[in-house]
């Protein structure tokens, strides 16, 4: 049976960060992923875990002041070293929590920004976060996100995500892949799963529109799972959805998808 991991900074937001993980646990979840741990103490997040027996999966790097809309550091020529320093802190909480995947976020292009120089210094950057990360037998995650909900992000085409996974050329560079942001990218999404499923590191999932659970939009969520369990897919699926309507009661998607319920 695949993995369902609850993602806590989508779901249980009804209380604080912290209580979440026990909601985790008592909805039957042994692994949950989150955005941003980091203001929050690693041992506090430790004990949560160790508490409610969880496996923490997925992290994202600290990426900038998103109050002020920065989406990511990597593809700043002038940020290098605030990128570097993200890096440092995500793989401390990486390493002290047990978790395996991190996903590095971009950046958004403003008006007049060199593209071309853009993606030159994020290669670079995700090089030197690759190299670093596989001392410590770490993957690193690059996604693309749509434009609609997040417009001027640099990395909105599948395609190209694995073209630099492939410049890149490190085993430990892999693609996250959101069924919510390849829907509203450009559908296909099952023939798009198929065709990359070898640079796959991680699933996340939501409906569209709303980016709600499944069963509440337009895409039919029991052959696109079912899509990704036939192909022997080993990883997690991340729940990166908003609950419409009390997170409790956002799981019966799993039931009436036949998957045989979440693992305990």
């Amino acid at each position: 049976m695949h993995s369902f991991a609850a993602n806590l900074s989508t779901i249980f937001t009804e209380v604080p960060f912290l209580e979440r993980f026990k909601k985790a646990r008592n909805s039957g979840f042994s692994y949950v992923e989150c955005q941003f741990p980091f203001d929050v103490p690693i041992e506090a997040i430790k004990a949560e875990l160790n508490k409610y027996e969880l496996s923490l999966v997925l992290i994202n790097f600290p990426a900038g002041d998103w109050g002020k809309g920065e989406r990511g550091l990597a593809i700043f020529p002038n940020r290098r070293d605030e990128f570097k320093k993200s890096i440092a802190i995500g793989i401390e909480y990486a390493r002290s929590l047990g978790v395996s995947k991190l996903h590095c976020l971009a950046g958004v292009l403003e008006t007049g920004d060199n593209r071309s120089l853009a993606r030159a210094i994020y290669l670079e950057n995700l090089k030197y976060a690759a190299e670093l990360m596989a001392q410590e037998n770490l993957t690193l995650l690059i996604e693309p996100l749509n434009p609609f909900d997040m417009p001027g992000y640099f990395l909105t085409d599948i395609e190209e995500a694995v073209e630099i996974i492939n410049e890149i050329g490190k085993p430990n560079v892999k693609l996250q892949l959101d069924f919510y942001h390849v829907q509203r990218i450009q559908g296909n999404l099952i023939a798009t799963y198929e065709r990359y499923f070898d640079r796959i590191g991680h699933i996340q999932i939501a409906d569209v529109p709303g980016r709600h659970q499944p069963g509440t939009g337009e895409i039919h969520y029991e052959r696109v799972l079912k899509a990704v369990f036939d192909k022997c897919y080993k990883g997690f699926v991340g729940l990166e959805y908003i609950p419409l309507g009390k997170s409790e009661d956002s799981f019966t998607w799993i039931k009436q998808a036949q998957l045989g319920g979440m693992e305990k």
